[in-house]
């Protein structure tokens, strides 16, 4: 009787559209006016110690376990709890006891290679054709395909360092490729990759020499802290700072500013909160360990205290909510196939991660950020106004 008391207390307020619990004895409650339109069935109880010790960590785990089902859609149920202001993902009570993290040379070497190495066989069933692993640009709203759109996004990163033929590139967390050997290939730079995954670097690596790339095009298997004291004229990093770890986001601005040459520009693009930093413990301890989404200020900050400029910001939250759904559709296409590969709760636990990151970016909850930033004044060497981006 004390746990359904206290699951209706977590939950009565928690959804701005209506929805249907289903408890573990069989009884149910709606809440919210008119036809349900997401049912959970609780299997079990979850121990209300878990659950005010990390919600969500212990409802994911749930769901990952079968303990709870979810009919509908769980990207409509999660960006309703962000939209309630009363919902128990917005109370500071539940946002505690979160997953110790390190970021050690070593840590981050293993929080990268327990994501990305899951395989690239994995990641090929429900990426695009150009295996990119972030936020996709449509230029056409939602009717773009998606390896259109990450084509697209790679140029418009690169349209935004206004490349000059023959200069150099680094880019740090090159993934699996797309963004510097389209550097070398059309816009003619000398370009540097670095990654900590092993599985990437052998794919770009036979990439470079398939494509007949080794004389404008290398890649290492490195962390981007042991550079050394080389220069870039361009620097770019997709998705890259949110592994990093709130306290060395300072230090991986400053390595930047170490590597960027003098008027050298860089565009550093990943996950921000507009409303300040953040962890979730379930997505920290199952998909991202080490995982740590800074804000808005918080990234300005740590560009000016490195002597550095801001020369454009461009929001894109909407951009990647639209790239999660596209792979969420992916992924589930392909469903039987992940079954087989990786198993059920591997599976589940995937989906509820993609459909989470959805809501997440639908309800504002988290932004993607592209930041142009310049070592000497802003946009020194960049022309007057945004129109060259998108020539």
């Amino acid at each position: 009787m004390l746990e359904k008391t206290f699951y209706k207390s977590l939950l009565k307020h928690s959804f701005n559209i209506p929805v249907k619990i289903v408890f573990w004895d069989g009884s149910s409650v709606i809440y919210g006016d008119g036809t349900p339109e997401v049912t959970i069935t609780f299997n079990e109880k979850i121990p209300m110690r878990d659950i005010t010790k990390n919600a969500s960590i212990a409802l994911g785990e749930a769901y990952m376990d079968k303990k709870i089902e979810i009919q509908g859609s769980i990207q409509e149920l999660i960006e309703s709890a962000y939209e309630s202001a009363d919902s128990f993902m917005r109370s500071s009570k539940f946002r505690k006891f979160l997953p110790k993290q390190g970021h050690s040379e070593k840590e981050s070497k293993n929080d990268v290679q327990s994501h990305y190495d899951v395989g690239n066989d994995f990641y090929k069933l429900w990426l695009d054709d150009t295996l990119t692993y972030s936020c996709a640009y449509f230029t056409d709203g939602n009717h773009d395909d998606l390896t259109k759109a990450q084509v697209d996004k790679v140029h418009h990163i690169l349209k935004k360092l206004d490349p000059k033929p023959g200069k150099t590139l680094l880019d740090i967390g090159c993934g699996w490729g797309t963004l510097m050997l389209t550097a070398a290939k059309e816009y003619g730079l000398k370009v540097t990759g670095v990654t900590l995954s092993e599985e990437q670097y052998r794919f770009v690596k036979e990439r470079i020499e398939k494509e007949g790339l080794q004389d404008v095009a290398e890649v290492k298997l490195v962390d981007y802290r042991e550079l050394g004291d080389q220069k870039w004229d361009y620097i770019t990093s997709v998705g890259m700072f949110e592994h990093v770890g709130k306290e060395n986001l300072g230090f991986y601005f400053k390595d930047i500013q170490g590597c960027l040459a003098d008027d050298g520009v860089a565009l550093i693009h990943g996950i921000t909160r507009q409303q300040g930093g953040a962890y979730n413990g379930w997505i920290n301890k199952y998909i991202f360990p080490g995982g740590y989404v800074p804000g808005l200020e918080e990234m300005i900050g740590h560009i000016e205290e490195n002597h550095m400029q801001i020369a454009d910001i461009e929001m894109l939250r909407r951009h990647y909510q639209r790239t999660l759904e596209i792979w969420d559709m992916n992924f589930n296409e392909h469903r039987a196939q992940i079954l087989d590969m990786m198993g059920e709760r591997f599976t589940r636990m995937w989906d509820l991660y993609l459909q989470a990151c959805a809501a997440s970016f639908e309800s504002g909850n988290i932004d993607v950020i592209q930041y142009l930033i310049t070592k000497g004044p802003s946009g020194k060497n960049l022309p007057m106004t945004r129109d060259y981006m998108t020539k």
